[in-house]
């Protein structure tokens, strides 16, 4: 057991560690570099060495989330678990969008978030449940990881777009002519209503995925405590993130809501979401010390 815990422990380190020298490189080499000169895109696109160094953090990271999560027959299961997975899911995300689309500028902002979730589950492990390891609880779980993981992305996102926006603004009003109104991968990033664009796809997916999430969580409610919903602070914050999703895309599909408006519900709707098990779960484990 103790040659687990310590492989458990160095492959946590190491996946941590890569994440966080990764972060660094991004940020000097993308944010803290001279500006990129026009029609150099290119050079600010993840190289294939990149790529390929940030498969290494992701396969360590995802493998230990597997021995924990799928392959053991108890299900741990915490706030730092749901943590680590919904930032591995969220990098696997971002490397597979990246073959498509122009995201510089994310990897400054998630791959720290990943270092930090990394080792989580060795400080707060939790506590094992077996009754909650059927086949029905992890589908729905899954469900559950993907939404997380999509907002979170859709937050990034929205917190990307309001930096661009208010650097946008400043330059307005104060940056001479002859300088150009964005440095380094914010100068590369398609315009912000491209962008808004697709933050809006991103939250539709992952408003249908929470949906989903909540009808299963519904079905395994009703069979576990013989009621459909079990009215904790959890579902309460599931339901009120749900409902501010729902009217961001109403708004937006009827009213058109956009820009500041758009963001600050996207934001409001992810801390909600975030309470409901993390936050939680974070409530009962640390703080009341129980499961």
């Amino acid at each position: 057991m103790n040659g687990i815990l310590l492989y458990g422990w160095l492959f946590q380190g190491l996946a941590s560690a890569a994440y966080a020298a990764l972060a660094v490189h991004f940020w000097r080499t993308r944010w803290r570099a001279a500006p990129a000169p026009a029609g150099a895109e290119s050079a600010l696109r993840m190289q294939g060495w990149e790529r390929a160094a940030l498969l290494v953090p992701l396969a360590l990271h995802g493998a230990l989330l597997w021995r924990e999560l799928f392959a053991s027959a108890e299900l741990h299961f915490g706030f730092a678990y749901a943590l680590s997975a919904m930032l591995w899911i969220g990098v696997l995300i971002y490397w597979v969008e990246s073959l498509f689309l122009r995201l510089e500028g994310f990897e400054p902002l998630l791959l720290p978030l990943a270092a930090l979730a990394v080792p989580l589950p060795a400080i707060f492990p939790g506590h094992a449940e077996a009754h909650f390891a059927s086949i029905a609880f992890r589908v729905h779980l899954g469900l559950a990881m993907l939404a997380y993981s999509l907002f979170t992305i859709a937050m990034l996102h929205a917190l990307l777009m309001t930096l661009i926006e208010r650097r946008l603004h400043r330059l307005r009003e104060a940056v001479p002519e002859h300088r150009a109104p964005l440095a380094g991968p914010l100068a590369h990033l398609p315009p912000l209503l491209t962008l808004e664009r697709l933050l809006f796809r991103i939250i539709w997916v992952a408003f249908l995925l929470l949906t989903l999430t909540l009808v299963t969580g519904i079905g395994f409610s009703e069979s576990l405590f013989g009621r459909p919903l079990k009215f904790d602070h959890k579902t309460v914050f599931a339901i009120v993130s749900w409902l501010t999703f729902a009217l961001l895309l109403a708004g937006r599909h009827l009213r058109g809501w956009r820009g500041r408006t758009a963001l600050r519900w996207t934001l409001a709707g992810f801390v909600l979401l975030l309470l409901a098990y993390v936050g939680s779960r974070f409530v009962l484990e640390v703080l009341l010390g129980r499961g």
